[in-house]
């Protein structure tokens, strides 16, 4: 079949089981996914939107992270992984054919669930993990038809499923009621991680935490994404500074010539000991000296204050109450 630039991919699947061929359907966009079929029969689906077998099984704690790369090492290359794990006891095969159920559902809601998006089909590919399951194609559409439905009539959102999740600072209620599924996503969101994050963190299905996180959106427990225009600024605008700023070109203005002095700046910069500041000296200040306070006039050591000061003197004590004093020494003994 040639590869199809935009269509249906739950279409394109039917086509693709009606002929009974052999090859995955991948599925662009945002999340996408892929979908492998052997013979028109669904065999596994993956998308980076949920959590596959191999996260399942070790995020669950039901395989050790080492026991899942062995297998990867010995069976990838000849899709025999799931095989490995059943013949080698670590798994039965009941546990793996409803982990790969859950999987193949899960994953074929995000891969499917798209009215149109970026569609190929590569004939006679496989997936490393084998042929555990065969589902029917018509099955797994109409079960993602039904997720697609269900979601909706809980909170109609689908950016909930790929945005961030962020919890809301303040509950909408006084008194606000969660399940345990629902503590455990409150409290492992960020604002940073995704349902996918939080599914593949907390080892559960993808599609069971985006159904929580929609119930908690329609109770007002996370904040809804936004949608961000196309031409909107990646950054934030300062506001404009108020008042008067000084010129870049802060150029000092002319300095009269004063009789007997060579060097005004000199001068106004160095003056001599035990005398005033020059008037020059107020000639080279910046342009922003006027919005500074005025400097207080020096004083030389030993001087006397000035008239306006000298006459306030200080209050004069009146001593010390001698009644107040005998009645607390009596007060004191009386406690003893």
């Amino acid at each position: 079949m040639a590869p199809t630039k935009t269509a249906a991919p739950g279409d394109l699947l039917t086509r693709v089981a009606e002929a009974r061929q052999t090859g995955a359907l991948m599925v662009g966009g945002h999340p996408g996914g892929a979908v492998y079929v052997f013979e028109g029969r669904v065999i596994y689906a993956e998308s980076p939107a949920a959590p596959g077998v191999g996260e399942l099984l070790t995020s669950s704690g039901r395989l050790a992270g080492r026991t899942w790369q062995s297998a990867l090492d010995l069976g990838t290359s000849t899709a025999r992984v799931g095989r490995l794990l059943v013949e080698q006891g670590h798994l039965t095969q009941g546990e793996l054919e409803l982990c790969v159920l859950g999987a193949t559902y899960d994953a074929a809601y995000f891969a499917l669930s798209a009215e149109s998006a970026p569609v190929e089909f590569l004939p006679g590919a496989t997936h490393w993990l084998g042929a555990v399951v065969h589902i029917d194609a018509a099955a797994v559409s109409r079960e993602v038809l039904r997720r697609v439905h269900l979601l909706d009539e809980i909170f109609p959102n689908r950016r909930i499923d790929v945005e961030p999740v962020s919890p809301v600072t303040r509950p909408p209620r006084a008194r606000v009621t969660v399940t345990a599924a629902q503590w455990e996503l409150l409290v492992h969101a960020d604002g940073q991680r995704t349902p996918a994050d939080l599914a593949q963190l907390l080892g559960r299905a993808g599609y069971a935490t985006i159904q929580e996180l929609r119930r908690m959106a329609a109770a007002g427990l996370i904040e809804l994404p936004e949608t961000r225009a196309a031409d909107s600024p990646e950054f934030v605008r300062l506001p404009h500074p108020r008042g008067a700023s000084a010129p870049v070109d802060r150029t000092a203005p002319a300095v009269p010539v004063i009789s007997g002095v060579k060097d005004p700046e000199a001068t106004a910069r160095h003056p001599p000991p035990n005398s005033d500041p020059p008037a020059a000296a107020a000639a080279v200040e910046s342009p922003t000296a006027a919005n500074r306070p005025p400097r207080l006039a020096r004083r030389k050591p030993g001087a006397k204050l000035p008239k306006e000061l000298a006459t306030d003197s200080p209050p004069v004590h009146q001593g010390t109450d001698e009644v107040l004093l005998k009645r607390i020494r009596t007060a004191l003994r009386a406690l003893r």
